[in-house]
């Protein structure tokens, strides 16, 4: 088992499915995790059930409040920040000629610019440690592409590429910026998605399976952990071979 003891961790988005495994898994290795989210009442079940952890509520969209929100996240954290799994996002979907500006800047500006804006002043505290880690959660649809989403694909493709760069940058200071691709995961929203959609989606996966939470928390916990220190750069996807990158 992966020993995560005594590493300070924030997590994004953690009320969700995928942030909810997340959180356990890192709790479970050991790991001082802060969650934050928009949910409050989801943020304080989830204090509940890992008494450990800390939760403190933010929404990400604020941008002018992300430097106060990494710092006052920090001396939650015993004033030291070792890695963030940036896992929040949005979907506003349309057809691209429907698709209003409205839509497309909301999604750009949470999924990206916020990933951004977060790892930016997370990577200001890791660099005073000498180390850290930066996990974003990216798309299968990032690299395919999806009808509807051109907001959302492009959000997460961009996520891809300025995680390379912030990757090359910091190399030298022991931070590394690694992303980790989901394909179709089963949560609260995919098991709303019509059952006939489902099974189309399914007979495209050759695992002949959605993904569960804890496929992707898993490898959140492999990443963050010192097993990974000369993995820089780079995508894991997880979605089953639907998608070889």
């Amino acid at each position: 088992m992966i020993n995560l003891d005594k590493l300070n961790i924030i997590v994004t988005g953690a009320s969700g499915g995928i942030g909810n495994s997340i959180v356990g898994h890192l709790h479970e290795a050991g790991a001082n995790v802060l969650a934050t989210g928009t949910k409050i009442e989801k943020l304080e079940k989830l204090k509940m059930k890992y008494n450990k952890i800390k939760t403190l509520p933010f929404d990400i969209s604020k941008h002018d409040k992300i430097e106060n929100f990494i710092n006052e996240a920090s001396e939650l954290l015993s004033g030291k920040l070792d890695c963030i799994v940036n896992n929040a996002g949005i979907t506003k979907d349309n057809l691209a000629i429907r698709m209003s500006l409205e839509e497309w800047n909301e999604v750009i500006n949470l999924n990206l610019t916020s990933t951004f804006l977060m790892s930016k002043f997370a990577i200001k505290k890791m660099l005073k440690n000498k180390s850290g880690k930066i996990v974003n959660i990216t798309s299968v649809v990032g690299h395919t592409g999806n009808i509807g989403q051109a907001n959302y694909t492009a959000s997460k493709a961009g996520i891809v590429a300025m995680s390379k760069s912030l990757a090359l940058e910091y190399a030298k200071k022991n931070i590394n910026v690694n992303c980790i691709s989901p394909g179709f995961i089963s949560t609260a929203m995919t098991d709303k998605i019509d059952e006939k959609f489902k099974e189309s989606i399914i007979s495209k996966i050759p695992a002949n399976r959605l993904g569960k939470p804890e496929d992707i928390a898993n490898v959140v916990v492999f990443l963050v952990s010192q097993k990974t220190d000369y993995i820089n750069g780079e995508t894991i996807h997880v979605n089953g071979g639907l998608y070889l990158g």
